[in-house]
């Protein structure tokens, strides 16, 4: 059954290559769900990580991307994902206390090729955060979203909208009865979070231009952000991403795993990030990872 969401009750591709070099790192651990690229050779994450951060990659027309996560200090590479292609957001990565470098190369570039993507991002004690690249390949930019992952009341679900359309460079979001959801959310931006009833819910998506219809699912217990991206034909499309199912070690005041509405819930199907969820259950403490240079010429 669909539903509406009552807005009176706001309160505020996965990488191919770099599996087998993650499963030997996680064979200790947890089975993997998708690849990361990794290997002993490289520095480990902190075994006591104080905070969190994800990467999204939000450019329509820009290539599938390596990423590197680069510590500030000492410039060594903590993470790293391969061939990350639009649409595609990243699990939480646990990393301590600290300022760190995110670097977004085009997969088959040269070794000496510059990023497309070069963002600092500052990681503090129990704080999760989004860094998204977006807008066309000619102007990327980037942001950085502070996420809040705090319980919603029983029942319910907690969401917010992260605007990366470039068809539209404002977007309003409504159910499909007509209900304001966001009203002129612009590019490059993201509203606060709002706790609705669970449920599946169909949306409205709209600009100047372009309107669009979509359906998303809100697990009982989860947090979301409904990223509005463009589909294959230039049209508004909503991704719903469950926040809370990609973070092994919730912040303090966040959602506790467990069974019923709490645990991890997958990313509805069909979408560039089903299946991402579960990949967290396998990421150790220490995550070792390899330069992505040597990684390809292994992987």
């Amino acid at each position: 059954m669909t539903r509406t969401i009552d807005t009176s009750r706001s309160s505020s591709r996965t990488p191919r290559r770099g599996l087998r070099a993650l499963a030997l790192a996680a064979a200790a651990a947890l089975p993997l769900a998708l690849g990361v690229a990794t290997a002993p050779a490289a520095m480990a994450v902190s075994t006591a990580p104080s905070g969190w951060a994800r990467v999204a990659h939000l450019s329509p027309d820009t290539k599938s991307v390596d990423v590197q996560l680069t510590a500030l200090a000492g410039g060594a590479v903590v993470y790293q994902l391969d061939d990350v292609a639009y649409g595609a957001v990243s699990p939480y990565i646990p990393l301590a206390e600290g300022t760190y470098v995110v670097a977004m190369v085009p997969s088959d570039a040269a070794d000496d090729a510059e990023p497309v993507v070069r963002q600092s991002v500052d990681v503090s004690q129990g704080v999760p955060v989004t860094v998204a690249a977006y807008g066309r390949n000619a102007d990327l930019k980037t942001a950085v979203f502070t996420d809040d992952l705090s319980a919603p009341a029983a029942g319910d679900a907690r969401v917010r909208v992260v605007q990366a359309s470039t068809v539209e460079p404002v977007v309003d979001v409504d159910t499909a009865q007509g209900r304001a959801i966001a009203r002129s959310v612009p590019t490059g931006s993201a509203t606060d979070y709002a706790e609705v009833s669970a449920g599946s819910w169909a949306l409205e998506l709209s600009g100047a231009d372009e309107t669009a219809s979509s359906t998303v699912d809100l697990p009982a217990g989860s947090v979301s952000t409904l990223f509005v991206l463009d589909d294959a034909a230039g049209t508004l499309i909503a991704q719903a991403v469950t926040d809370s199912a990609t973070l092994a070690d919730m912040p303090i005041g966040g959602i506790h795993t467990g069974g019923g509405g709490t645990a991890a819930q997958p990313v509805p199907a069909g979408g560039p990030l089903a299946g991402a969820g579960a990949l967290l259950i396998a990421l150790v403490a220490a995550v070792v990872v390899r330069r992505r240079r040597a990684a390809k010429g292994t992987v």
